[in-house]
């Protein structure tokens, strides 16, 4: 059988650098600059566009790695959505956690009615290959309407307070939303906040309820995780 290429192939600086400059972009809440200006001080010297071709290029795909290696979910999942502006259009960025905080998927569309629900349930679907025992979400009756058609025998849970593991984990976005000063089309959008979303979440575990020990060792876990993914395997 065939390799696939190398993706790497033709690049003048080797998968490590490429891997830690997307790292960096997605984990922390900086600017293109601010990894340029990073990674001149350990002298790599590259300018802002050449991280913004790799983000691009390697983002998706580094993404996928990581949700493929993700913990099996859990079975309770909670929705929530939220509104982006993009270019001075309103957008909605669908999300979808696990109980505990694990990211599912998620999707960018312009609308928030029972069609656009019905498409998220799906990919949701799609994506996992299994349904959920419960779903929690706040009032809109979109997600009722979506459900009946879609996951009629589950069981579904409304109420604004049962949905902060939804609503928070729109903070990282928000962040980095600020940082971009705003997205310039819904397919970049899309693009940037699915990388973002498990290259992101690969890395910070729920903190606060596990002891120093356990969470030093699940951070050199995702640490070898990412290695291996990112840099090893595919400059081999």
């Amino acid at each position: 059988m065939t390799p696939p290429p190398n993706p790497h192939h033709r690049h003048r600086f080797p998968a490590e650098i490429i891997s830690h400059a997307v790292w960096l972009y997605h984990v922390f809440s900086l600017s293109l600059r601010d990894v340029e200006l990073i990674l001149a001080e350990r002298g790599v010297l590259l300018t802002y566009e050449t991280v913004r071709r790799w983000c691009r290029k390697f983002g998706e795909s580094f993404a996928n790695k990581m949700r493929r290696r993700r913990p099996q979910p859990g079975d309770r999942w909670h929705l929530d959505e939220v509104f982006i502006r993009i270019q001075g259009v309103q957008h909605y960025l669908w999300r979808a956690v696990d109980q505990n905080g694990v990211v599912l998927d998620i999707l960018v569309q312009s609308r928030r009615n029972a069609k656009a629900a019905k498409r998220f349930f799906k990919r949701l679907l799609k994506g996992l290959q299994f349904a959920p025992r419960v779903i929690v979400t706040d009032k809109l009756k979109s997600y009722g309407a979506a459900k009946r058609e879609v996951l009629p025998d589950v069981e579904h849970r409304q109420s604004r307070y049962l949905n902060n593991r939804a609503e928070n984990s729109h903070q990282p976005t928000r962040r980095q939303e600020r940082q971009m000063q705003r997205f310039k089309s819904g397919r970049q959008a899309q693009r940037f906040l699915f990388s973002h979303s498990f290259i992101y979440g690969h890395f910070r575990p729920r903190r606060h309820r596990m002891r120093a020990g356990s969470y030093r060792e699940l951070r050199a876990n995702a640490f070898k995780v990412w290695r291996q993914e990112t840099c090893a395997r595919m400059a081999a």
